[in-house]
């Protein structure tokens, strides 16, 4: 069933609504066109200093200040400038290339990791969807990792934060963003690092039908691990069951008396991510050393996503 749904996260997204477009605004690395109307002289093409200014365009006050103004903005901000010198400037300003800008980074529990160059504006959803949608082995939540000065859009939520960290963090729940609720839907920006949270891993292995690692998105019991794994198998003891943990660098051994839970003298027993559950088969021992564990979340042989551009 959660293979199933989470199958489908991609074609939910494509129905829900899109978010509205917002006036593009200057970034660093964008390249920027000033034209004074009826002239040349004034023309100037470039882009912004690392403190935000416009990049050999001088004023008789001092630079002129361009990072994340609009482009209507900055015309009107260079008009005023400009009209000390000029009567009545007519000044155009235009945003000719964002190639420049950060990109934008998507990993984790995602069919199609990938970096992204963002042209438009873009939300969570779209992002996800161009990637190819979830994956089994996602967990119930996504981070934002946002760069202070990466971006033009001031934090507003109440999961944003780190005054003083140079980076500052969202979190997004995906049952709400599947619900379409507008505040789990964010708008992308540039630099934004998006990680798609797996799942924690719990190994069941030994006497049970279908021996498999179990992506666990809540409290998950001996109990309830046994059952998603098929139950016991024919040859199974049915009363014992071993919890190999791993404590830091120390292996723990936890027997478990089945029987006893299953009648319900103790409560049954709640695992944390990663343990591995060894259901005893009868006239079996208990094994020695801890099996080897496979990566289950799979391996990414690239230094570097493939970049895509949005626009």
């Amino acid at each position: 069933m959660t293979r199933i749904l989470v199958g489908a996260f991609s074609f939910v997204l494509l129905f829900l609504g899109q978010s509205q477009a917002q006036e593009s605004r200057i970034h660093h690395g964008d390249i920027i066109d000033v034209d004074f109307v009826g002239g040349f002289e004034f023309d100037w093409r470039g882009g912004l200093t690392p403190e935000g200014y416009l990049q050999g365009l001088d004023a008789i006050d001092g630079s002129i200040y361009g990072l994340c103004l609009t482009e209507n903005e900055l015309a009107a901000a260079i008009k005023k400038v400009y009209g000390k010198i000029l009567r009545s400037p007519d000044v155009v300003v235009k945003i000719i290339d964002k190639s420049g800008r950060a990109v934008v980074r998507l990993n984790g529990a995602i069919k199609n990791p990938a970096r992204f160059k963002l042209m438009r504006a873009v939300t969570l959803r779209e992002l996800i969807v161009n990637s190819g949608g979830l994956t089994d082995t996602a967990s119930g939540q996504i981070t934002i990792f946002r760069p202070k000065n990466a971006s033009c859009v001031e934090p507003s939520r109440d999961e944003i934060s780190g005054a003083s960290n140079p980076l500052q963090t969202m979190t997004v729940k995906i049952s709400e963003l599947l619900k379409g609720l507008p505040s789990a839907n964010p708008q992308i920006l540039s630099g934004d690092i998006v990680e798609v949270e797996r799942a924690p891993v719990i190994y069941i292995i030994g006497a049970v039908n279908n021996p498999q690692p179990i992506f666990s998105r809540e409290q998950m019991t001996v109990s309830r691990a046994i059952a998603t794994a098929g139950g016991f198998a024919k040859d199974a003891d049915g009363k014992r069951a071993t919890i190999i943990r791993r404590d830091g660098t120390e292996i723990k051994n936890i027997d478990v008396d089945l029987a006893k839970i299953k009648s319900g003298t103790i409560e049954d027993v709640i695992l944390k991510p990663f343990d591995i559950i060894d259901v005893a088969s009868k006239g079996g021992g208990k094994r020695k050393f801890p099996p080897v564990e496979a990566n289950v979340y799979g391996t990414n042989d690239q230094t570097e996503p493939p970049l895509r551009v949005i626009d």
